[in-house]
C-alpha cells in the first residue's frame, strides 16, 4: 500500500511539474527572460524560490541525519541562524544594493557583476570556472539526498533505488527548467515550497506523537537518559559538540552570503520596495523548515534503538526513522508519501537554482571570451543545451558510490562561498577595494579548501586524504569565507585604486 500511495502522489506532482515547464515557457524566449524572468518577479515568488534553493534534500537527510544522531536537539540553532542569518539580515543587508547595481552594471550573473564592479573580463572568466566546476558535486548531493529516502519507500528496486530516483529527479528537473528557464523554476518553487512547509509541519508533529517518542516532553527524557561518549543529547548548547555546531552554523548561515544561486534572486526581484516583504516570508519559511527538520532528525537514536543503520551510515537515519514511523494504515501512507514529495521538491527547487547558475557561468560568461557577437537564437539554443548537459553530468557523479553527501555539500558551499563572499560583499559596499584586494579574496577561498584537500591526499594518499578533508569540510569552508571576507580589503589598502570617475559611476546607482 504505502509504494501504490507514494507512486499515485508521485505521478500527480511529475504531471504538475512539467505542465508548469510548457506554461512558462512563452516567457522565456530571451536570454533575460529564461535567466532573470525579466527581473519582475514578485515578493512571495522571490522569497519562496530563496527559501526551496536554500534547503535541499541534504537538510532533511544528510543535516538532519547527523547533526540530530551527534549533537541532539541543539541542532535547532543551525535552522534558526539559518532563518535569521541566511534569510533575514541578508536580504536586508544585500539585497538592495545588489539589485541596483547589477541593473546599472546590466549584470545578470555573479562573473558578470565582478566583471563589470572590478572592470575585469578575466575575473569573469575565473568566477565562471569556479562556478561550474565547482557547483557540479553541489548538485550530485542534491540527487544523493533523496535517493536514500526513495529506497526506503520502494524497495523493490533494490539497490538501483537510488539510481531510479535520481533519473526521476533529473528528468523531471530538465523538462521544466529547459522549457520554462527562471520562470518555470520559480513558479515550480512556490508550489514546491508550499509543499514542503505542509510535508514538514505534518512529519513533525506524527514523529512527536508516535509511542516511540511519546510527545516532546516525554521524548527529551528518553534522550536525556542515552549519553553517547558522554554527550548530553538534550542540551541546547550541544555540549562537548560545540565547535562542530558552531561551524555549521556559521557555514549553512553566512555561506549563504557568498553563493551565487541564492544571490541571483535579488537580481530578479521586481521592486526594492518588495524586499522587505521577500525578507520576512523567506525567513519564516526558513524558520519552519529548518526547525522542523533538525528537531526530527533529533529523536533519529530513539527510532534506531540506539544503533546507526546501514553499517553506521548518518544518511540513512532519518529515511530509516520515517519509514519506521508512518508504515501502517492509509493515512501514515499518504502522509509517507508527502514527504517523499517534500524532499523531492526539496531537491529538485535547488537543482534547477544551481544549474541555472552553472550553466550561465559558461554560456554569459565564458562563451563571449572565446567567441563574439553570438546571435541570441543561438545563445538560447546553447544555454537549454548546457543545462541539460549539467543535469546529466551531476546525475552521473551522483550515481557513483559517495556515502558523505553532508561533507561533499560543505566541501563546495565552502569553497564557493570562500571564494565570493569578500569580493562580493566589500564591492558593494566600499569603493576602497582595488581589483589586487578582490583577486586575493577570490583565490584565497580555492587555495585554502583546495589547497588543504591536495595536501591531504598528497601525504595520506587519494582516497585517505580526500576522506580527511571531507571530514573537515566544515572547518575549511568556515575559513576560508573568514579569510577571503579579511584579505580583500587588507590587499586592497597596499594595491593600485580603481579610477575614480570609474568606481563613481559604479555606484552612482546607489541612492545616498
Amino acid at each position: 500500500m504505502t509504494q501504490t500511495v507514494a507512486a499515485v502522489l508521485l505521478a500527480i506532482f511529475v504531471v504538475f511539474m512539467a505542465a508548469i515547464g510548457i506554461y512558462t515557457s512563452k516567457r522565456s524566449r530571451t536570454m533575460e527572460g529564461f535567466l532573470l524572468g525579466g527581473r519582475n518577479i514578485g515578493p512571495w515568488i522571490s522569497a519562496f524560490a530563496y527559501g526551496t534553493s536554500y534547503f535541499s534534500a541534504v537538510i532533511f537527510i544528510g543535516y538532519a541525519g547527523k547533526t540530530g544522531w551527534t549533537v541532539g536537539i541543539a541542532g535547532i540553532w543551525i535552522g534558526i541562524f539559518n532563518a535569521l542569518v541566511g534569510c533575514l539580515l541578508a536580504w536586508f543587508l544585500l539585497a538592495k544594493r545588489t539589485r541596483l547595481m547589477s541593473h546599472h552594471l546590466k549584470a545578470s550573473t555573479m562573473p558578470e557583476f565582478f566583471a563589470g564592479r572590478y572592470n575585469s573580463k578575466a575575473m569573469k572568466i575565473y568566477a565562471a570556472i569556479i562556478i561550474f566546476v565547482f557547483l557540479v558535486p553541489y548538485s550530485a548531493s542534491v540527487y544523493k539526498g533523496l535517493g536514500y529516502m526513495f529506497s526506503q519507500i520502494f524497495p523493490i528496486f533494490g539497490e538501483n533505488g537510488n539510481t531510479v530516483c535520481m533519473l526521476i529527479i533529473a528528468v523531471l528537473t530538465a523538462v521544466y527548467l529547459v522549457l520554462g528557464g527562471y520562470v518555470a523554476a520559480v513558479v515550480t518553487d512556490f508550489v514546491q515550497g508550499i509543499i514542503m512547509l505542509v510535508g514538514v509541519v505534518v512529519m513533525l508533529a506524527i514523529v512527536i506523537k508516535n509511542p516511540i517518542v511519546g510527545g516532546f516532553s516525554e521524548g527529551m527524557r528518553r534522550l536525556s537518559e542515552i549519553v553517547p561518549e558522554g554527550k548530553s543529547l538534550v542540551s541546547l548548547t550541544g555540549g562537548n559538540m560545540l565547535s562542530f555546531l558552531s561551524m555549521n552554523v556559521i557555514l549553512t548561515s553566512v555561506g549563504t552570503w557568498g553563493l551565487p544561486q541564492m544571490i541571483h534572486k535579488y537580481y530578479a526581484i521586481n521592486d526594492e520596495k518588495d524586499i522587505p516583504k521577500a525578507a520576512v516570508v523567506s525567513t519564516v519559511f526558513a524558520l519552519v523548515i529548518g526547525i522542523g527538520a533538525y528537531l526530527t532528525g533529533t529523536f533519529g537514536r530513539l527510532y534506531l534503538n540506539n544503533t546507526l543503520p546501514d553499517g553506521g551510515n548518518y544518511d540513512a537515519v532519518v529515511p530509516t526513522m520515517l519509514v519506521t514511523a508512518l508504515s501502517g494504515n492509509i493515512f501514515t501512507n499518504i502522509v509517507l508519501g508527502l514527504i517523499l514529495l517534500l524532499v523531492l521538491s526539496a531537491s529538485m527547487s535547488t537543482l534547477s537554482s544551481v544549474v541555472l547558475t552553472s550553466s550561465s557561468a559558461i554560456v554569459v560568461d565564458l562563451l563571449p571570451a572565446v567567441k563574439r557577437n553570438v546571435n541570441q537564437k543561438h545563445q538560447m539554443i546553447l544555454m537549454r543545451s548546457i543545462c541539460f548537459v549539467f543535469i546529466a553530468v551531476s546525475f552521473v557523479i551522483a550515481s557513483m558510490k559517495i556515502a558523505f553527501i553532508m561533507q561533499l555539500m560543505s566541501f563546495s558551499w565552502g569553497l564557493v562561498a570562500g571564494c565570493f563572499i569578500g569580493p562580493y560583499i566589500w564591492g558593494l559596499y566600499s569603493k576602497k577595494i582595488t581589483k589586487c584586494g578582490a583577486w586575493a579574496g577570490l583565490l584565497s577561498g580555492l587555495l585554502t579548501v583546495a589547497g588543504v584537500s591536495i595536501f591531504k591526499m598528497s601525504s595520506l594518499g587519494i582516497k585517505e586524504g580526500f576522506a580527511a578533508a571531507a571530514a573537515i569540510s566544515q572547518d575549511l569552508g568556515v575559513i576560508a569565507m573568514a579569510i577571503s571576507f579579511v584579505v580583500t580589503p587588507l590587499v586592497s589598502v597596499f594595491t593600485k585604486k580603481i579610477d575614480a570617475s570609474y568606481i563613481d559611476g559604479v555606484f552612482s546607482c546607489i541612492k545616498k
